[in-house]
């Protein structure tokens, strides 16, 4: 696992087509916008579908 720390308005690019940038945080909790082709599906970790294991899942970060 990669981890890395970012400020607000600071960005993380995965690939040429993929922007994640922090928007917002407040009182222990963080905003972040991801910027992808619509082609690539984005769940939150609660939401992936049941089917799919969890090694192949997509990005789990959007709301």
């Amino acid at each position: 696992m990669l981890v890395l720390s970012r400020k607000l308005g600071e960005k993380i690019y995965i690939g040429e087509n993929i922007c994640i940038t922090v928007v917002d945080i407040d009182r222990g909790k963080i905003r972040l916008g991801i910027e992808a082709p619509r082609d690539v599906p984005i769940y939150r970790q609660e939401l992936l579908p049941l089917n799919q294991p969890r090694d192949e899942a997509p990005a789990s970060a959007a709301s």
